[in-house]
């Protein structure tokens, strides 16, 4: 698997110690509070459960499921609820936990249709920010961010390609051989 990458752009060593900062974070900043993570599964499991292990405050968990990209690598845009949290988090603080923050439209959406179950707090912790493919129109409010990265098609730590590539123990860009093997990106 690592002989598809182009390069590897974080290595398990530095995701572990951003892990560990944002944790630590976390647990300044929510001391005294018992917040609720939720995992946007699939991308966000490994990240999620390194995070919650790192934070020292008490917390629960919920998951979601949500699809918006398919098996491709361009989102198709129309967010699909797959998985519903299973507890209230009305009056609760929610810490909505994702992989990678792209276009923001599946954040976005989820940021609304959390917001109306009247949580105490709504916020996010993201692995990774790709800004260079965010929608203008769309505005998020991100409280945590493990890592800047550039333009490109991310995999492992969780982040697959067609349910491939999640169990790489780094984040490293994918060689577009894989997935456009004749030139042309794949879309959904």
């Amino acid at each position: 698997m690592m002989k598809d990458l182009e390069c590897v752009l974080y290595t398990k060593e530095e995701i572990d110690a951003r892990v560990k900062e944002l944790g630590e974070q976390i647990s300044r900043d929510y001391a005294g509070k018992d917040p609720v993570f939720v995992g946007i599964l699939k991308g966000s499991f490994i990240f999620m459960a390194d995070l919650v292990r790192a934070v020292s405050i008490p917390c629960s968990m919920d998951f979601m499921s949500v699809s918006s990209y398919g098996s491709g690598t361009q989102t198709t845009g129309a967010v699909k609820i797959i998985k519903d949290l299973s507890r209230d988090i009305e009056g609760k603080d929610v810490i909505m936990v994702e992989d990678i923050l792209d276009t923001g439209i599946t954040l976005n959406y989820l940021m609304g249709y959390l917001g109306n179950r009247r949580p105490a707090s709504l916020r996010i912790v993201t692995l990774l920010n790709k800004e260079a493919r965010r929608h203008k129109d769309i505005h998020l409010d991100v409280a945590y961010t493990g890592f800047h990265i550039p333009d490109g098609f991310v995999v492992g730590y969780g982040l697959d390609y067609a349910e491939e590539y999640r169990n790489l123990p780094c984040i490293g860009i994918l060689s577009s051989s894989v997935y456009a093997p004749d030139g042309a990106e794949k879309k959904e």
